[in-house]
């Protein structure tokens, strides 16, 4: 299946409809806010059995992963807001200083106004979506643009939208790069986009010439840090679960795993009992085994197991486009499978001798959108004090994506901004300062020619 390329007339008009439409305030009313958040939950509910088919169509992804990592985590979106909207939308009150005097302060939550969203394939429905709730709750308009790698959501996620949304309010725009492009092109209030780095950079540069804001959710090489304290067990079990997701193509997956040698042997033996015991021996004949998205992508992961040894894994049915849980050990820090995000079931493995030196090779690289430390929730304390990332999670992976009262985003290389429930409201809102002074009291201090200004640089 193709996607059909929109038109860059068709852009245009929708870029304009939209524009007016804000300039008209339709969208400022919170009551209209709630109406379009509780529509676009309906719609979820009736959509629902047709997303998940196009999602098992585009990645062989089981109903019940669908739900967990895409449906819920939008509905809980959505009623996280529909619950606070209220309160984020409230003018917020703030202290003012007695040199102020008899002026109050306060901040108040406007919508940006046009926004553009650029989802990603991996998550082509969790991506669009999820920002398209704080677009909303904040008041803005909003054009989206679905991946064409996964064309069955795309164009499931099109009709919804179009049976949902007047288009100059709401509208959904689909293609390939060069639609990317055109839609670059034009002027936004608000560009979110979610891929690659190397995207996120000409993303942020068309946006530069309209100085229009950007909120870039990007990716990385996540480490996996085991220590000797770890519960081997355990935390093998949440380990292959959290690459075993989406087959590995999930943004926060684990990457790589930096393992102490004192421990290497037992982990490994530990990780290739859980893999097996989550997608079993074949992995093929497991309904909730996620299939690559496309060749290029299996050519690429193939790639990679050059770089190391394989200790388990490394079959693959390239018609199916399944790539089995692979480890890779041996693997040297200057190898290709180090140097770029995997985005697949591959993990590379190497070991330290202390945490000390775990933290140094982290802190080497570029920041991750996400790191992971088991061991002691003491040791992982510090692990997170002494480096940096989008997010973290102690003795589990993944989890932190699913507290929607968490912001989830980037760091550096791996993104800019975050947005999840209070976030995602405010990311699409401008905080205004707003000073109110009345007119029965006109203090002559602040006026030329500065009388008593001795005692004015006192207050001051």
């Amino acid at each position: 299946m193709m996607v059909n390329n929109s038109t860059p007339q068709y852009i245009a008009s929708v870029v304009e409809a939209q524009r007016q439409l804000f300039k008209s305030g339709a969208t400022l009313d919170l009551a209209f806010r709630r109406k379009m958040l509780q529509r676009l939950l309906e719609t979820l509910d009736r959509w629902e059995p047709h997303l998940a088919d196009a999602l098992w169509s585009d990645l062989h992804k089981s109903y019940e992963e669908a739900y967990l990592t895409e449906l819920s985590i939008v509905r809980g979106e959505i009623r996280n807001h529909l619950c606070h909207l209220g309160s984020w939308a409230a003018p917020q009150r703030v202290a003012t200083p007695i040199k102020m005097f008899p002026s109050r302060s306060r901040v108040v939550s406007e919508p940006l106004g046009n926004a553009l969203i650029i989802a990603p394939w991996n998550y082509p429905v969790q991506l669009l979506l999820n920002p398209l709730v704080g677009a909303i709750s904040a008041g803005c308009t909003a054009v989206l643009k679905p991946s064409p790698y996964t064309p069955n959501v795309s164009a499931t996620l099109t009709e919804m939208i179009r049976a949902t949304f007047d288009e100059n309010y709401i509208a959904i725009v689909e293609g390939n790069r060069e639609v990317n492009a055109e839609l670059l092109a034009h002027r936004f209030d608000l560009i979110f986009f979610t891929g690659s780095p190397s995207l996120g950079r000409k993303v942020m540069s068309a946006a530069a010439q309209n100085l229009t804001p950007v909120v870039l959710e990007l990716g990385g090489k996540s480490p996996c840090i085991v220590d000797k304290s770890a519960d081997i067990e355990l935390a093998a079990k949440r380990i292959a679960w959290g690459k075993l997701l989406n087959a590995g193509q999930t943004c926060i997956a684990p990457d790589y795993l930096l393992v102490h040698q004192d421990i290497k042997e037992q982990f490994v033996e530990a990780l290739e009992r859980k893999f097996r015991s989550l997608v079993g021996r074949k992995p093929q004949r497991s309904k909730h085994f996620v299939r690559i998205v496309n060749e290029r992508a299996f050519d690429r992961l193939e790639s990679y197991l050059a770089d190391g040894v394989i200790r388990f894994g490394g079959n693959r049915i390239r018609e199916e486009r399944l790539f089995e849980p692979t480890l890779l050990d041996n693997v040297l820090p200057e190898a290709p499978v180090m140097q770029e995000e995997i985005f697949g079931p591959i993990f590379p493995l190497l070991t330290f001798s202390t945490t000390e030196q775990a933290i140094e090779f982290v802190n080497g690289r570029e920041k991750p959108l996400a790191l992971y430390y088991f061991g002691t929730t003491e040791q992982g304390d510090e692990v997170i004090r002494r480096t940096s990332a989008g997010g973290s999670c102690i003795n589990d992976t993944i989890m932190h994506i699913a507290n929607e009262h968490l912001p989830f985003g980037g760091v550096g290389n791996s993104g800019m901004s975050a947005y999840h429930g209070r976030a995602s409201f405010d990311v699409f809102s401008h905080r205004r300062a707003v000073v109110t002074t009345p007119t029965w009291l006109d203090l002559p201090f602040r006026y030329m020619p500065y009388r008593l200004f001795s005692l004015v640089k006192k207050l001051l």
